[in-house]
């Protein structure tokens, strides 16, 4: 297809021309060109949210993996940098707040489009579920527990309602503050496992270069725990109407996110397990690690600082996954997928709404209902977590699957894309078959047919509408 300029937006997949994006935003009320390179970054980042990996994350990981945590995160950032290079593509030439789902829509047959963005929708606000949990329980760890269900449930509103008020605002008010919120927590944590690091010498920590005591098994199913670290990665793709110079921005955000957390959390991982270890202590147990470290290398005021971080960044996690799902939601109802009342933007502030709402309201509803049954935070940010890896590993293989087909009809396809494209899905499928077998334990072997029987609803819901007004 031949390629067209509408300001800073090329032809876009499926047949969705630069001029009709560039409508889009003008109908839509999207306000437009707004957001720097730094900004569109800070989209993905605050969804991945980095400083709670160290905190919540990798202690979970180092219960499975044990001294191979490391590798795990290795594994989980080398698979993530290939779906990142597959985004990379497409991204440089389309831009569109369908994200991923327009991608796949303009490539594949309208079914696999519909499905990446259920898919995608669900990982989003799962996710968001999944960090309002991660504040609750770690405001307890932090604060202590001040009552039952009653007050877990009034935490999780006043999250999820801060932060559709805050994405509803304005994207560039709120991208600036998921910025500054991960910085000065991943900052500190950095110079925290610098110190640990400095104060072992030059040298290895043999236990895990050796990988001592580490099992397949445990590796495979660390892996599971540490893409969710990665998730959200590419969320900065649901900005291409509001990103600056978007075909350049949004692929070195999504690279460039996929890369730094991944570091990041490799070096933290390694450096806490080397930590707990010089402590003797159980990395897997602890449930403020970084407040453990810092007291043990004099930096106290830092690990008060960083808790304090953790939370914010908790909290910027729900605040990029509710933006990222307002836009899909945006794009969903622009395509007819859902209300055409979610393509509706607020006339000042240039943001949906109502999608916003929706999103926002969609990921509290889960965590109340666990609330008031008494499941405890913990159990709900990893049942959520979960749950949201099947989304984006979806979305992830819909892409890869995606990629040598778009590339093919543009006369573009090598032996390399096709590797990329190839090997990528692999891995997907992979980690997908990971989470059914061996099966785990319950609660985790039913959520499987659960997210299924979620993709089946959808698939449901397109196939009425399509029998009602065929597109």
């Amino acid at each position: 297809m031949k390629s067209g300029t509408t300001g800073d937006l090329k032809t876009t997949v499926g047949g969705e021309t630069a001029a009709s994006v560039a409508t889009d935003i003008e109908q839509n009320g999207l306000h437009h060109a707004v957001l720097s390179p730094l900004e569109t970054l800070a989209q993905s980042l605050s969804t991945v949210a980095p400083s709670t990996t160290p905190a919540l994350a990798i202690p979970l990981v180092v219960a499975f993996a044990g001294n191979a945590a490391w590798l795990s995160y290795v594994i989980s950032m080398v698979a993530m940098l290939l779906i990142a290079l597959c985004i990379r593509v497409f991204a440089r030439d389309s831009s569109s707040p369908g994200s991923l789902y327009s991608y796949v829509r303009g490539t594949l047959p309208p079914v696999f489009g519909v499905a990446t963005a259920w898919a995608l929708l669900f990982a989003y606000v799962a996710t968001a579920t999944s960090l309002i949990a991660g504040f609750v329980n770690f405001t307890y760890v932090v604060f202590g527990h001040r009552g039952g269900a009653i007050a877990s449930s009034l935490l999780e509103l006043a999250v999820a309602a801060c932060a559709v008020w805050v994405a509803c605002y304005d994207v560039k008010v709120s991208s600036q503050l998921m910025l500054w919120i991960e910085a000065v927590a991943v900052l500190l944590m950095a110079v925290v496992v610098a110190a640990l690091l400095w104060r072992g010498g030059a040298h290895l920590h043999a236990p895990q270069l050796h990988l001592a005591g580490a099992s397949y098994v445990g590796v495979r199913r660390g892996v599971m725990l540490a893409i969710f670290s990665f998730v959200g990665f590419e969320s900065a793709t649901t900005l291409g109407a509001e990103a600056r110079n978007p075909l350049r921005t949004i692929p070195r955000a999504v690279v460039q996110s996929a890369l730094l957390v991944g570091i990041f959390f490799v070096v933290c991982c390694y450096g806490e397990v080397l930590g707990f270890a010089e402590l003797h202590l159980d990395l897997a147990t602890s449930d403020a690690p970084f407040r453990t470290l810092s007291s043990e290398i004099g930096m106290r005021p830092f690990g008060v600082i960083i808790d304090a971080g953790v939370l914010i960044s908790a909290f910027a996690c729900v605040l990029g996954c509710v933006t990222g799902a307002a836009r899909l939601l945006l794009r969903m109802g622009q395509l007819g997928l859902v209300s055409h009342r979610f393509a509706r933007t607020h006339a000042r502030h240039g943001t949906p709404v109502q999608a916003g709402v929706l999103a926002g309201a969609a990921a509290l509803l889960p965590a109340l209902v666990l609330s008031l049954r008494h499941v405890s935070p913990a159990n709900i940010y990893g049942w959520m977590g979960t749950l949201a890896v099947f989304g984006f590993l979806t979305t992830y293989a819909l892409v890869a699957l995606a990629l040598p087909v778009y590339l093919h009809g543009r006369g573009r396809i090598t032996p390399g894309n096709t590797l990329l494209a190839g090997t990528s899905l692999l891995l997907m499928l992979l980690a997908l078959l990971g989470t059914v077998y061996p099966a785990p334990p319950s609660p985790d072997r039913w959520f499987p047919y659960l997210y299924l029987l979620y993709i089946a609803l959808g698939l449901g819901w397109y196939a009425v509408q399509q029998s009602r007004e065929p597109r």
